[in-house]
This record gives C-alpha cells, sequence and structure tokens, in this order.
C-alpha cells in the first residue's frame, strides 16, 4: 500500500430530501503489485448493500460498465439546479454489469463487499477531473477507458492533491487543453499489444480500439479483421448500403486528427483539371556498387571523391552485400562523407564511450527502483516482447538464447535512454533489425539506427503528424498520376489510402523478403531522385494493382484483403524501376502542380497555385537531380524518339569524375 486515505465519501442520490446527499464513508488505497498499480475504494461500513461487484481487470472499460437498477431508482426533484455537478448526481445504486461477448479479465467479489466499492488498474485510467480550488471539500472523479465514470470520491478529512502526486509516480498528468479540471493520463503508444487478443471482442470494440491506436491493427494481420471493420462501418440496414465517402472521411479524422483528403461529394460528378504526364519511360537498373567500385572513389585518406557519383551508383543498382557494412554508415549519416579514414575512428571510438555510458544507466536499475518507474518497465516489456517475434525465421535471430536476439533487446533498451520521451514504440525493432544484420556490431548497430530514427522519428510519436502529412501527400501524388483510380478508391471507401498505413510506417519492411529490403531502404537513403521517393514507390505499387482492383470491381473489404496479401510477393526492382521512371514523368511535366513541386522538392519559381507552368520567363526548365543520369545507365529514350529532359540536363552537366 503506497498511499491510504480515511474520510473519503461517495455522494449518492439516494437521499431522504432530493436536495440531500446520502454520504457513504469509505478508505481509498493505491496498491503496488507485482505488474499493476490498482486504486481501491471501499466503504467502511460494511452493512451496506452485499450484492457481487465485478471489479476491473486488464482492460476494464471493456469489461464493466455503470448501470442504474431500475428498482432501486430514486426520484429525482425536478426544481434541481442545472448548474449542479453531474458527478454529484449520481443514480441510487450503481453496479457492475458485465458487457455481452466480451473477453475481458474480471474478478467476482463474493465476500460480502458493497455494490459501491471498485477497484480498477492505473493501465485503465484516462483521466481524472477535479473540482476547483475554494469549492469546499475536495472531491476526484476517475474516468477510464472507453469514458467509463467511476463515482465521484470527496476528499472529507484530507487533501486530494496527496492523492495526485502519488499516481503521478506511477502514470503521467497533464492538464486539459479544454477544461484545466481535468488531468489527462499521457500514455505511450501501446504498440506491441498482440493483436489476436482483439479479435475475440466485438466488431464495435474492436472498430474503438483500430481509431484509439490503428498502429496496433496495421502493424498485425490486418486482413482478418476486415469483417469486423466492414460491419462496423456499414450500416446494419438489411440492404447493406455502403457509408457515403464524406463519413468514411470522418471515421479516418477520427482515427488520425488533422487528416484532411478529399472526398467526392457525389460519386459521378468529378471536377478535376487533368494534367498529361506523358509515357513512361523505360528504366533500367545497373548491378550493386563492387567494392572495386567503392575503393576507387576513395582518396588515400578515405576520403569519398564524389559523393553524387556514388550515390547514383548506389541509387541504379544498390550495394554488393560486403560493401554494405561500411557504405550504410555513410548513407545513413553516421559517418559524414567527407571524413578521412582516421577521423571515423576516432568517431567510432567517442560513440562507444557514448552507447557504453546510456547502456549502463538501464542496466544498472535495481528491481526496487524499476518498480517505482512505470514507462521503463513499460518499455522493457513491450521490447522483450516484440525482440521475441521480429525475423525469428532469419538465421541471424532464430533460436532461442540467440546473441542477435539479446543484441536486439539490448539496442533497443538503450535507444529508450538516448530518447527516453519517445522510448519504444512497435514497429521500431523492425527498423533496428536489418541493421543490425548487417552492422553485425552492437554500437555500430546502434549509432545507425539512431540516424535512421531521426528520419523516422515523426511515425512514432502520439500525434502521428507523419503519419498524417505522408498520407496526404501520397494522395496528391496518386491523384496526379491517376485520377480515375482515385475517384474508383473513393468510391469504395478506400479513397484515405488507408492500406498504406504499415507501408509507411516501417518503410515496407514487412512487404518485401529481407534480402529486398536491404536493398530497396540503401536505395531509398541515396535521397535520390527526389525528396519522398518512398511516396514513388507506394504509387508505383498501388498503380501495378490498379487493373485489378478495377477490373474484378474490388470493394472495400477486397481491397483491403488484396493490399495486405502483396506482401512478400513484391519483385523489388521491377517496383524500382516504375517509381524511377514515375519520377521521371512529373520531372519533366511542363505543369507540375506546386503541391507536387513541394513534396518532391523540384524547384520552379514559376509554378504557382492556380497556373502551373513547365519555365519561367526566361525558359528556364525545371530543377531537378537529374544528374542522376549521368554515365550511369544506358540512355533512355522517350516515346517520341528523343532523349527525355533529364539527359538533356544531364549533358549540360559535367560531373562525371
Amino acid at each position: 500500500v503506497v498511499y491510504e486515505q480515511e474520510g473519503v465519501f461517495i455522494h449518492s442520490s439516494c437521499g431522504k430530501n432530493d436536495d440531500q446527499d446520502s454520504l457513504i464513508a469509505g478508505i481509498l488505497r493505491v496498491i503496488e503489485k507485482e505488474n499493476e498499480v490498482v486504486v481501491d475504494w471501499r466503504p467502511l461500513d460494511e452493512t451496506l448493500d452485499t450484492s457481487n461487484i465485478l471489479c476491473a481487470g486488464k482492460d476494464s472499460s471493456s469489461v464493466v460498465e455503470w448501470t442504474q437498477t431500475p428498482k432501486e431508482k430514486c426520484s429525482r426533484g425536478a426544481d434541481r439546479p442545472s448548474s449542479y455537478e453531474a458527478e454529484w448526481d449520481m443514480v441510487t445504486t450503481v453496479s457492475f454489469k458485465k458487457k455481452p461477448h466480451s473477453n475481458g479479465d474480471a474478478t467476482t467479489h463474493a465476500n460480502g463487499e458493497s455494490k459501491w466499492s471498485f477497484l480498477f488498474s492505473l493501465a485503465d485510467l484516462k483521466s481524472i477531473k477535479q473540482n476547483k480550488e475554494g469549492m469546499g471539500w475536495s472531491y476526484l472523479v476517475f474516468c477510464l477507458k472507453d469514458d467509463v465514470k467511476l463515482p465521484a470520491l470527496h476528499f472529507h478529512h484530507g487533501d486530494s492533491k496527496l492523492l495526485i502526486k502519488c499516481l503521478e509516480k506511477h502514470v503521467a498528468l497533464n492538464e486539459s487543453p479544454h477544461d484545466e479540471r481535468v488531468l489527462l493520463v499521457k500514455t505511450q503508444k501501446s504498440l506491441s499489444q498482440s493483436f489476436e487478443n482483439l479479435f475475440d471482442e466485438p466488431s464495435y470494440g474492436l472498430l474503438q480500439k483500430w481509431k484509439k491506436d490503428p498502429y496496433i491493427v496495421t502493424m498485425g494481420k490486418f486482413s482478418k479483421v476486415t469483417n469486423y471493420i466492414v460491419g462496423s462501418l456499414r450500416s446494419s440496414d438489411p440492404s447493406n448500403q455502403r457509408r457515403p465517402p464524406s463519413e468514411m472521411a470522418d471515421f479516418l479524422n477520427d482515427t488520425i486528427p488533422g487528416l484532411k483528403i478529399n472526398q467526392q461529394e457525389e460519386p459521378g460528378f468529378e471536377v478535376i483539371t487533368r494534367i498529361d504526364l506523358g509515357k513512361q519511360p523505360e528504366v533500367s537498373r545497373r548491378e550493386p556498387v563492387s567494392s572495386e567500385e567503392w575503393a576507387k572513389n576513395m582518396d588515400s585518406e578515405g576520403r569519398i571523391l564524389d559523393v553524387d557519383y556514388i550515390k547514383r551508383l548506389i541509387f541504379k543498382g544498390g550495394l554488393c552485400h560486403t560493401l554494405r557494412k561500411e557504405a550504410w554508415k555513410f548513407l545513413l549519416g553516421y559517418f559524414p562523407w567527407n571524413s578521412t579514414k582516421e577521423e571515423r575512428a576516432n568517431l567510432q571510438k567517442r560513440k562507444t564511450d557514448e552507447y557504453f555510458r546510456m547502456k549502463l544507466q538501464w542496466k544498472s536499475v535495481s528491481e526496487e527502483q524499476e518498480k517505482r518507474n512505470s514507462r521503463l518497465r513499460d518499455y522493457r516489456s513491450l521490447i522483450e516482447k516484440d525482440v521475441n517475434r521480429t525475423d525469428r525465421t532469419n538465421k541471424f535471430y532464430e533460436g532461442e538464447d540467440n546473441p542477435g536476439l539479446i543484441l536486439l533487446h539490448d539496442i533497443l533498451m538503450t535507444y529508450c535512454m538516448y530518447d527516453f520521451d519517445l522510448g519504444y514504440v512497435q514497429g521500431m525493432s523492425d527498423l533496428l533489425s536489418p541493421v543490425l544484420y548487417v552492422m553485425e556490431n552492437e554500437v555500430d548497430a546502434f549509432w545507425c539506427f539512431v540516424s535512421y530514427m531521426d528520419q523516422m522519428h515523426q511515425n512514432f510519436e502520439e500525434q502521428m503528424q507523419g503519419m498524417k502529412t505522408q498520407l496526404i501527400q501520397l494522395s496528391h501524388l496518386l491523384r496526379l498520376l491517376d485520377s480515375g483510380f482515385c475517384s474508383y478508391l473513393e468510391s469504395q471507401d478506400s479513397g484515405y489510402l488507408y492500406f498504406c498505413f504499415r507501408w509507411l510506417l516501417i518503410r515496407f519492411k514487412r512487404e518485401f523478403s529481407f534480402q529486398d529490403i536491404l536493398r530497396l531502404w540503401e536505395v531509398m537513403w541515396t535521397e535520390l531522385p527526389c525528396q519522398n521517393f518512398h511516396l514513388l514507390l507506394c504509387c508505383a505499387i498501388l498503380e501495378s494493382e490498379k487493373q485489378q482492383i478495377m477490373e474484378k470491381h474490388y470493394g472495400f473489404n477486397e481491397i483491403l484483403k488484396h493490399i495486405n496479401e502483396l506482401s512478400m510477393k513484391i519483385d523489388v526492382e521491377y517496383i524500382l524501376c516504375k517509381a524511377e521512371a514515375i519520377s521521371m514523368q512529373m520531372m519533366n511535366c511542363k505543369e507540375l502542380p506546386q503541391t507536387v513541386s513541394e513534396i518532391l522538392g523540384i524547384e520552379n519559381s514559376s509554378v504557382t497555385p492556380d497556373s502551373d507552368t513547365g519555365e519561367d520567363e526566361s525558359g528556364a526548365e525545371l530543377s531537378c537531380p537529374t544528374s542522376l543520369y549521368q554515365n550511369v545507365s544506358t540512355p533512355v529514350v522517350a516515346a517520341n524518339g528523343t532523349r527525355d529532359g533529364a539527359q538533356q540536363m544531364a549533358e549540360r552537366q559535367s560531373l562525371t569524375p
């Protein structure tokens, strides 16, 4: 027991007079158990009604609900002031009733406790409401997840602030921006929750979980829950009419606040400006960069002679595996491109010391200390669960007590010390696994992972700003590429591209084979041929599947299932060629919309929101990283038999070493 307070009352509204509350005195405790912290209130007077109750378990909000017992209702005066606090206006008797079809963990107390007693885990706490200062004795109202409110607790013999201080040792509490009286529990996204645990719930419960945390659902086997989601989203009418796209957009906006993706108001009426991008050029790829090519581009001190040239080679062909251990350090930003071999050795020495200082921080935390650090406990629990199921079919991680798994665990725990605010979120183990596989070194893998997380950080933040931005940008690109396909997706409630969520979150890690991911990532890390090339990869995959989706008239459920089942079936070289061709299409477009120019990082001084042109007054063409195509691959011939704009610009630039 870490907190105990007597004289904590519940005010029921079943007093003899309507304007008088019945006071039920009780004792409030905060109890620290082995795996959780619980809040427990029970009345002092054991002569009260001794009906059995259900105590909230791991997910109390889906297990119990407050219900008013009809036969015990009290009449309430109609003249009660409207300003009367709702928390005070309790029903006569509050009892717990188990919700139907719930698989929650509940425990029945049959030892004669009052039905007013309650107990809940802090893991289930959503918010705490306090009364204003100077308003008599203080009271608190606990609101659990799914907005289940417990009776207000009135502190007649003590200040509730002591309880708040006690709870803050176990959960982070922040004042609500909308109501200074409300303290919100700030919880790290519990992204490693087992997806299979959701299947036993009714579709509504699953839908609510998806809305609250789309990470959990999309990181799991998404296709298995389509029937649940569709059943929740579609009308219960026997005709099973599809909900309007505007409502579907509202649904996703509730899921990811701030997501703005256009939906057609009325299918069949489309007002857009079509831009002819021309035919996609033929694109070829080359062999991976060899150790000899890499060595030839270094001086005697180990400096890279021509960074742009090396990046172009890597973009066009990737790297041979023996070269990855060294080259990835440059691509990820761990090694500066202009550094000498000696400077890199000194950097590694400093970074090794820094790494082990951070590792010692969590290694030296005693069990007693960790009991008082709920966030560290949560991070460790999530990491241990995820590590045990990350790439276990890969020889580097297979088997029990595998040293690769130990390193994976230790690096992720140390990252929590490096960035404690973010800590660990499900999906991060997917990003680290290939890096550690290539580096085969704990320290180098950590710092490369840190650099990768600098790029990916917004994907894992609680507000999901990175995911919002990318989904919106992808929508712009896909609409320019194929507005007809976009319209079809919208007509099937799929215009918000939710099925790309996992692609973007962990950069296609679960869509390609392990070896293909190594190739794909190193190509993306060159940052060629434009910004946000990974969004063009999404466009390439979707365009490749467009014909089947439209010809077979796939609906909401079928699209979701089809995209999910592409996992491990995508040809990485084909998709890289197609995405590069799309980038060339857009770079050569004379009327590229300003929004798209900004997404791809293509500068064009004459582009305006209302009138997009390909040339400024001086006749200058679009500025883009076209040096990519110089002396790397065979010339690309456009449909009209002339060399494309990218090659013409390349010929005006002498960047060959």
